[in-house]
């Protein structure tokens, strides 16, 4: 199964201020992948050549949970946590289904936080 690393999701207080830094720090455009959403801001794109970094506003500040984590996308999530699961990963028990795919969100085998994304209407992963 091929799977690839697609972008970087961090939690923050501020998306938008976020975003027009490592936009400009990275010299990658910002993008509007989630409209006027105040909640989520995007550096690059999920089609573009490299991964994107999402920022998603959350009210609390860092405590214990990792403030940064990977989205791999997978062909099939379902094949994609049996995967993590072989290899001493495991599911956090967190599962989001949104119109454009589903989203897992999985440990490591030392406990950090990634998700597992599986788009729908997307191009397999060669």
């Amino acid at each position: 199964m091929a799977n690839r690393w697609t972008g970087v999701t961090i939690d923050c207080a501020d998306p938008l201020r976020m975003s027009a830094f490592w936009a400009t720090l990275l010299g990658i455009p910002a993008s509007n992948e989630h409209g006027d959403d105040p909640n989520w801001a995007t550096v690059g794109s999920r089609s573009g050549q490299l991964p994107r970094l999402t920022f998603q506003r959350v009210p609390e500040p860092k405590s214990t949970k990792v403030r940064i984590h990977l989205d791999v996308q997978v062909d099939d999530i379902v094949a994609g946590r049996e995967q993590v699961e072989a290899l001493s990963g495991r599911w956090a028990g967190i599962r989001n289904d949104y119109d454009e795919g589903v989203v897992m969100v999985m440990l490591d085998p030392e406990g950090h936080e990634f998700c597992l994304v599986q788009y729908y209407g997307q191009p397999s992963v060669d």
